[in-house]
């Protein structure tokens, strides 16, 4: 199929591409940014005058909770939902049943994923088989199979000594390992951010500290191993300085933050809302400001959903017998938009913390808008508004989001240069 795309303001935040322009795509690619190609004839043009032509999103952390969950989504329900928030590219982490640490279970994923025709998927391998912390996962089948990374999830590698050894694996095989930062002893049995909001309502605390601590004892085995590693998660102001500081000592180490984290505070467990609850927690406005800060410096080069969908139940119960975890991936765009229309990011910058950057932190084929890139795009209209929850495709509906009205709608969705999702 071949398509023009006449009259978009297109962004490339890879090539600083930012002008009013046409895109023309075939089989796939995009054959040309400007005049068609000699001999080119669209099979269809889409007027796209006022619209936003940008690289389709990256989102590193979405929960399609198949295989073993399919109670509270599907691969095809949950690339679906990832399509009409403009994402063309995510990752799934390993927390499936059976665990995703074999080769038959990601080639499960990636067919599954192939046959519903969304958008594409990158599977994260299981670091330890089971995710259990003790013996390491068959890697290089795993990253021959399709794996993209390799972490453990929440469930920390408690045993320095099995977590360096890992490390110093995967580095021999320049592999990427991803770490989500909260010490085990730490957090356990906590339910929110340790202050006076957890004090108040009577909710066992997570100090910042578990976050802290777990992140510096992972910075130093990444320098004494040089593995390559994404730190995903993060909560809290301290830890995106520790970031920053391995950055500035040349450490091969990038960063994600979950877009809630950036727009939400612990003040929003006010009313006991379970659709708030999420590990790790919600922090403060200080932690809040300081994310916000390393994210417009590039300290954190991606921006998250951190999508994970619920059946109804699992929300329903007192709040500290509730499931943690958001639904958000299909608005990730417009919920992301309101930090530019706060005046936090300009819209270049936050179109690079949503597709370049990902893309970048983890080397995978996206997040481009260039002559033989894949034609994966998203069109959006800045000026109109996305009631959330008025067209609802995930399984799980436990989002604190639902009914506000966020700026910008996504139009169009392509992968490969095929609509996927059309508004």
């Amino acid at each position: 199929m071949s398509l023009s795309i006449l009259g978009a303001r297109v962004i490339d935040p890879n090539s600083g591409l930012d002008q009013v322009t046409d895109l023309h795509l075939e089989a796939g690619k995009v054959v040309a940014i400007g005049a068609a190609p000699v001999g080119f004839t669209a099979n269809r043009t889409l007027e796209a005058q006022g619209l936003i032509a940008a690289p389709g999103l990256v989102d590193l952390d979405v929960a399609l909770r198949e295989p073993g969950y399919s109670r509270k989504g599907t691969i095809a329900s949950e690339t679906r939902a990832a399509v009409a928030g403009g994402v063309t590219s995510l990752c799934c982490p390993p927390l499936t049943r059976p665990v995703l640490d074999t080769s038959a279970v990601t080639e499960l994923i990636l067919d599954r994923a192939r046959d519903a025709g969304h958008s594409k998927v990158y599977p994260i391998g299981a670091l330890t088989k089971g995710l259990e912390g003790e013996q390491l996962a068959e890697l290089v089948a795993l990253r021959d199979a399709g794996c993209v990374a390799f972490g453990n999830g929440l469930n920390e590698i408690s045993n320095n000594r099995t977590l360096a050894r890992a490390l110093e694996y995967a580095a021999t095989f320049d592999l990427t390992v991803v770490f989500h930062s909260q010490d085990r002893d730490l957090s356990q049995g906590g339910l929110a951010h340790e202050g006076p909001m957890a004090s108040f309502l009577g909710l066992p605390g997570i100090p910042e500290s578990a976050e802290t601590v777990a992140l510096a004892r992972n910075l130093l085995l990444v320098e004494q191993s040089g593995v390559r590693a994404h730190f995903s998660q993060l909560t809290s102001a301290r830890g995106a300085r520790l970031i920053a500081q391995a950055q500035a000592l040349g450490l091969p180490v990038t960063a994600d933050v979950a877009l809630y984290q950036l727009i939400l505070t612990d003040e929003a467990l006010r009313d006991f809302s379970s659709l708030y609850h999420v590990q790790p927690p919600l922090r403060t406005a200080t932690d809040r400001d300081g994310l916000r800060e390393a994210v417009k410096s590039g300290v954190i080069q991606a921006i998250s959903s951190h999508h994970q969908p619920h059946e109804r139940d699992a929300k329903l119960a007192p709040f500290g017998a509730t499931e943690p975890g958001i639904s958000s991936v299909e608005l990730l765009l417009p919920l992301a938009m309101t930090l530019v229309a706060d005046g936090l990011l300009d819209l270049p910058t936050l179109l690079a913390r949503l597709s370049s950057g990902p893309a970048a932190a983890l080397a995978l084929p996206a997040g481009q808008l260039k002559v033989g890139a894949a034609a994966d795009l998203v069109l959006f209209d800045p000026k109109a508004s996305t009631v959330a929850g008025e067209q609802w495709y995930s399984r799980g509906d436990n989002c604190p989001f639902m009914g506000h009205c966020l700026p910008g709608a996504v139009r169009y969705t392509l992968v490969d240069g095929h609509i996927c999702h059309e508004a």
